[in-house]
């Protein structure tokens, strides 16, 4: 199947690793024009290179980028523009919130996590939209979390902004698809990342018991009987981002093995 992604501009956000970096590489992989960010120069040098190394294209690019700042972001999309000219598919990605419970979190951590896990995602989309409708065509793709269908104990501020972006997602969807422009968030289930990793680590400090003990039990309620792989999860990203997808928008989907018991 041709996905019609050679040579689209692909910005990904916070892609120096985990499922960012993946979604990278298989956009590099189908022939785009990739342009990676997070908050780590090192970092950003290190993983642009395993993907140009991964994919056999060398048009991947890099910029530092702090979703928590104005003007790391609007710095981003002025280097897109002067470069390329456009940007064809955004790839909303963020670290996970604060871990914990009500009486966990202050007010800092509220303001942080909407900052970080819903306003940066608005101003992203805010910087691309122009470009999309004038060549009326545009993807977006919102990563967000299983927690979208189903809320996960300990995880407040996930729970709560997460949800605010599948309704941001929605309208958006529903105000641009007359200018060909899908947006759709995606929410991994318990795909092997560090985050997953430090949340399985915390529950099995709270219960004393090892991270091995925690993995075992995780396993066992997945009907698929494992962990996801980050690359397993781009393969979709890339397919619902890509032009093979025409039709699909405003949908908010889950990707965790067959993990939820949710309709």
């Amino acid at each position: 199947m041709d996905l019609g992604i050679k040579d689209k501009v692909v910005v990904v956000m916070a892609s120096s690793k985990g499922l960012g970096k993946a979604t990278a590489k298989e956009f590099a992989k189908e022939g785009a024009i990739v342009i990676i960010s997070s908050r780590s120069e090192e970092a950003l040098q290190a993983a642009k290179e395993e993907i140009k190394q991964h994919s056999a294209n060398s048009n991947v690019h890099h910029r530092v980028c702090d979703m928590q700042n104005e003007e790391d972001i609007a710095s981003l999309f002025r280097f897109a523009e002067e470069k390329f000219g456009r940007v064809d598919i955004l790839i909303n990605n963020t670290g996970g919130p604060k871990a914990g419970g009500f009486d966990e979190v202050g007010d800092s951590d509220w303001y942080s996590a909407f900052e970080r896990n819903l306003l940066s995602y608005v101003r992203t989309s805010r910087a691309v939209l122009p470009y999309m409708k004038k060549q009326q065509f545009g993807r977006i793709i919102n990563i967000s979390s299983s927690s979208t269908k189903e809320v996960i104990d300990g995880l407040i501020l996930s729970n709560a902004f997460r949800a605010g972006m599948v309704g941001f997602s929605k309208t958006l969807a529903r105000e641009v698809a007359k200018d060909n422009i899908l947006v759709n968030t995606i929410g991994p289930g318990r795909i092997s990342t560090d985050r997953i990793e430090e949340l399985d680590q915390i529950t099995a400090d709270n219960q004393n018991v090892s991270i091995e003990e925690i993995v075992t039990r995780r396993k066992a309620q997945i009907p698929i009987g494992r962990y996801g792989k980050p690359e397993e999860f781009a393969k979709i990203v890339v397919f619902l981002a890509s032009s093979a997808n025409s039709y699909m928008t405003g949908q908010s989907l889950v990707i965790d093995g067959g993990l939820l018991k949710a309709l």
